[in-house]
């Protein structure tokens, strides 16, 4: 059970990520002691999507190809529309993913980052949320979608939007410092509340 300043996180994107939803994370948790890499198919740097337009940059600190999930606590996975639909498509990002979720290490996304989480086969039979526009995707991924600020379901976490990264943030912190989170075969165990079987 690593403290906060003791954890070792990984932040996976690409160009067109919301600003807010990287940038918040990577300084607050930064702020909190934790080592924090910037994890990305390219190299150097990588463009934000500033509300309407394109916005500032921040440095790659590790390429995917180079990063191994092995070394790090916990995954993040920010939003905006173009970030998460490229990697969704990346099999060597939906891999790393996976490996999260599998490793039973706390895996956080918000807005549209939870597509990430369909990819890597993680929302199924899982309490989630997302960005209103992807609520279909999430449900016919099988998750069983909240309207709320933060949901978390067995160190998988997940909020809708920027306006929720205070919350996402606080659960993210507690989520690492709660430790292992063991899966079985990265999809959710049957629900408790779920109707017995025939």
């Amino acid at each position: 059970m690593p403290k906060i300043a003791d954890a070792k996180i990984a932040i996976l994107a690409t160009h067109g990520y919301e600003r807010s939803e990287l940038r918040q994370p990577l300084e607050q948790l930064r702020a909190k002691g934790a080592e924090v890499h910037v994890i990305s198919p390219e190299d150097g740097e990588i463009k934000s999507w500033d509300k309407t337009d394109w916005g500032d940059a921040v440095p790659v600190d590790r390429t995917l190809s180079t990063a191994s999930p092995q070394d790090y606590d916990a995954l993040v996975l920010p939003g905006g529309q173009i970030n998460p639909d490229i990697l969704r498509a990346n099999p060597e990002a939906v891999a790393f993913v996976k490996a999260f979720v599998d490793g039973g290490k706390t895996v956080a996304a918000i807005c549209h980052g939870p597509w990430l989480l369909i990819e890597a086969g993680a929302v199924k039979g899982r309490d989630v949320t997302s960005y209103h526009s992807i609520t279909t995707d999430m449900k016919n991924a099988g998750g069983h979608w909240q309207d709320a600020e933060v949901v978390v379901d067995n160190g998988i976490v997940t909020s809708r939007k920027p306006d929720d990264i205070p919350a996402f943030i606080a659960k993210v912190v507690e989520e690492i410092e709660e430790g292992q989170h063991p899966r079985a075969g990265g999809e959710a165990t049957a629900r408790e509340d779920a109707p017995a079987g025939p």
